[in-house]
Parts: C-alpha cells; sequence; structure tokens
C-alpha cells in the first residue's frame, strides 16, 4: 500500500509538471508574437517612422491619401497659371474633385499650398532638364526638348506666386531652385559650346522666355490657349540658333537679374 501510494503519487507529481511544462511552452510560444512585434516597433522607431498601431476599423489606404494630395497640388498648378495664386481654394478643390475638408487638411492655408505648387513644378521642370540632357546626343536639341517639357509642366505657374507675397528663401525651395538653374545652365553652356546656340543670351533668356510664353494674357479667356504654346514656343527656338539673324538690345538676362526681379 505504502509503496503504491508512493508511485500514484509519483505519476501524479509527474503529470502535473508535464502539464506544467505545457502552459508555460504555451505561453512563451503566445508570447512570440508580441515580442517580435516590439522588436519590429523598435526597429521602425530608430528609422523614425512611427510604430505599427493596431487596426481599428478600416483606414483608408495611405496610396489613395497620396492621390488626392497630389490631385490638389496639379489642379492648383493649372488654376494658379490661369487665373493667378488668388483662386479661391474651393476652386481648387473643385478642379482636383475632393471636397474642402480634404483640401484644407492636406494644406491648411494658402501660404502651405502655394509653397506646395512651386515645389512640385519646379522638381519636375529640373527632372525635364535632366531627362533632355540624357535623350538627345545634340546640345540644341535637348535644349529645345526642354523647353517644350517646361511648358508642359506649366512654369508659368512660378512666376506670379515668387512676385507675391512668398517665402522665396525657405530652405526647401532654394535648394530646388538651385537644381534646376544648375540643370539649365548645363543644357545652355553646352549648347553654345557646341556653336548651336548664339551667344549673346543667357540662362534668364530662356526661363523669362518660358514663363511669359507658358501663361495666358491678363485679363482674357484661356480655354483654347494653350494649342498655341508649342507652336511660339518653336519660334523662339529659332531665334535662338546660330548664325544670329539680328542683333539683340539691352544685355542678357542672367539668373541673378531674375533673383533680384
Amino acid at each position: 500500500m505504502g509503496t503504491g501510494s508512493v508511485v500514484k503519487g509519483g505519476t501524479a507529481a509527474e503529470a502535473a509538471g508535464s502539464t506544467a511544462r505545457a502552459a508555460a511552452g504555451t505561453a512563451a510560444k503566445g508570447a512570440e508574437p508580441a515580442k517580435a512585434a516590439a522588436r519590429a516597433d523598435s526597429a521602425v522607431r530608430a528609422k523614425g517612422a512611427a510604430p505599427t498601431a493596431p487596426c481599428r476599423g478600416t483606414p483608408r489606404p495611405r496610396a489613395d491619401a497620396l492621390r488626392n494630395r497630389e490631385r490638389i497640388i496639379a489642379a492648383a498648378r493649372e488654376l494658379f497659371v490661369e487665373f493667378g495664386p488668388d483662386v479661391a481654394l474651393d476652386d481648387v478643390a473643385r478642379r482636383a474633385g475632393v471636397g474642402n475638408a480634404t483640401l484644407y487638411r492636406n494644406f491648411p492655408d494658402r501660404a502651405a499650398l502655394t509653397h506646395e505648387v512651386v515645389l512640385a513644378v519646379t522638381s519636375r521642370t529640373t527632372l525635364r532638364a535632366e531627362e533632355a540632357e540624357a535623350a538627345e546626343a545634340d546640345p540644341f536639341a535637348a535644349l529645345s526638348r526642354f523647353v517644350h517639357a517646361a511648358a508642359d509642366e506649366r512654369i508659368g505657374a512660378l512666376c506670379p506666386m515668387l512676385s507675391g507675397v512668398f517665402d522665396r528663401d525657405h530652405p526647401d525651395l532654394l535648394a530646388e531652385r538651385g537644381r534646376l538653374e544648375e540643370a539649365v545652365e548645363g543644357l545652355v553652356a553646352r549648347a553654345q559650346s557646341a556653336g548651336r546656340l548664339r551667344t549673346d543670351i543667357a540662362v534668364g533668356d530662356v526661363l523669362v522666355a518660358l514663363s511669359q510664353l507658358t501663361r495666358p494674357l491678363p485679363g482674357i479667356a484661356c480655354q483654347g490657349i494653350d494649342r498655341f504654346t508649342h507652336r511660339h514656343l518653336q519660334l523662339f527656338l529659332d531665334g535662338l540658333e546660330t548664325p544670329a539673324r539680328s542683333e539683340l538690345p539691352g544685355s542678357a538676362a542672367t539668373l541673378e537679374d531674375l533673383r533680384r526681379s
């Protein structure tokens, strides 16, 4: 009897121990996802982003929010060219196909929207200059390609904004402007070095002509005016080729002239 009790007691103890170990193993396994999630959040924080939050409902896709933001910037760019930078923000939202709340959630005021439009136009125009250089072996063909591409980017939107109440010296804008100026200077210098571009013009002449030829004249309806843009730009480009057919009055417009204006 004593021996049987010991055996049974030992069996019970072993069973209890096995149960405890199984429970501990299950707990450990259950803790692994939590530990993995914690490690992932730590890695995300190290990169400067927000940690992953638990899902509550169905959040709006990030891609959709980005598309809305891009539509607003594109609509503002078009309307700034057509009507100037003081166009009603309600009209911008309507052109973009979003609600006013979406516009103000992305851009709390006109200054914030104007900043992003200038930044986007400048950055995209720089990209067009770099693409033109890479695509064309002939330096003058590269300059011509850039001029037409810059018109499609609505570079004329920059002029009225930079002449108004606007922080031209914001670090982001200075950096993007520097990239654009460097890219266009390179196109002009290479075309002149190849003997394809007249030497009595400068980068400022190209940018001034672009801004003037891609904006509607004040006080006129702009519907359909765009169909003449590339035609007039080509006339301008023909006048830039060598040999020069006339002597230009005044002096070449430099980038410094544009900054002072």
